[in-house]
C-alpha cells in the first residue's frame, strides 16, 4: 500500500531483504510551498539522485523496498524527530524559506510526514522481519559549498553495528571499486533511521551511499541494482550462518 509519505515495492518477506530509501523522492505536495527555484528539486538537496531507480530494479522474490514518497526538503526522514535538519531551512548553501515555520507549523509537518513514515516502517519490520535491511542513499561528487572532491564510488556507513559493513567493504573492493569506510560522512553522526529501526532492535543492516553520477541513468542503475542485490544476498547468508 502506498501513501503520500511512502511507497512499498514488491512483497516484503520473512528472512528476505528490505531496501529502505529515506530520500527516494523529490515530490512536494501541492499545498506546501517551499519558495525555492523549481530546478533545485532535481538536485541532491531535494532527492538522492538515482536511488529510486536502483531500488525499483532490485525488486524480485525475496527483495522488497520501502521508499519515501516526499522530498527531503519537505521533511528529512533520516533525522531524529527533534533534531536539526528535519525541516531544513538551509541545505548546501540554499535557503528554503518555506521551512521557516512556527511551532504549530513544524508540529503539523512532523505529524503528517515523519510519524507515519516511521510508524509504517516499524510495522513492516515487525510483521515480516528481514534477514538484512539495505539503507540506500546516494551522494553528490562534490558539495556546492565545498571544493573538496569525493573520490569514493560507494561509501559504507554504520554506527555501533558494523557486522554487515565488515563483510560488504571487501566484497565491493573486490569489484574494483573505491570504497569509503565511513565516507563521505560518518554513520556515527548521521544514521537516524537505522539507529531507530535497526541498531535499537538488533536488526542486521547495511547502509550504502552510491555516488550519484554512477546511478544517474538507467544503465548505471541496472548495474548497481544487480551488484547490491548480489552482495546483500551474500551478506544475509553469511550473517545467518
Amino acid at each position: 500500500m502506498d501513501s503520500e509519505v511512502f511507497r512499498v515495492l514488491g512483497e516484503p518477506r520473512f528472512g528476505g531483504i528490505l531496501v529502505v530509501a529515506d530520500h527516494a523522492s523529490n515530490r512536494v505536495p501541492e499545498d506546501i510551498n517551499l519558495h525555492i527555484s523549481p530546478e533545485l528539486l532535481n538536485q541532491h538537496i531535494a532527492i538522492d539522485i538515482g536511488v529510486a531507480g536502483v531500488a525499483e530494479r532490485m525488486i524480485r522474490p525475496g527483495i522488497a523496498a520501502y521508499l519515501a514518497n516526499v522530498s527531503r526538503l519537505v521533511c528529512d526522514l533520516n533525522r531524529d524527530r527533534d533534531g536539526s535538519g528535519l525541516l531544513p531551512e538551509i541545505s548546501d548553501g540554499h535557503v528554503v524559506p518555506g521551512n521557516v515555520l512556527c511551532t504549530q507549523g513544524r508540529s503539523s509537518r512532523i505529524i503528517r510526514f515523519f510519524e507515519p513514515y516511521h510508524r509504517r516502517l516499524a510495522e513492516l519490520l515487525d510483521a515480516v522481519p528481514p534477514a538484512l535491511i539495505l539503507s540506500l542513499h546516494s551522494f553528490t561528487p562534490r558539495l556546492f559549498t565545498s571544493d573538496r572532491p569525493r573520490p569514493w564510488q560507494v561509501g559504507i556507513l554504520y554506527n555501533q553495528d558494523d557486522r554487515a559493513a565488515r563483510i560488504a567493504i571487501p566484497l565491493l573492493e573486490a569489484e574494483g571499486l573505491i570504497v569509503g569506510d565511513q565516507e563521505p560522512y560518518s554513520g556515527k553522526l548521521l544514521n537516524a533511521t537505522m539507529n531507530r529501526h535497526a541498531e535499537a532492535e538488533g536488526r542486521p543492516y547495511l547502509s550504502v551511499e552510491v555516488r550519484q553520477d554512477l546511478i544517474a541513468d538507467a544503465a548505471g542503475q541496472a548495474v548497481w541494482a544487480e551488484r547490491l542485490a548480489r552482495i546483500c544476498n551474500r551478506i544475509a547468508l553469511e550473517m545467518g550462518e
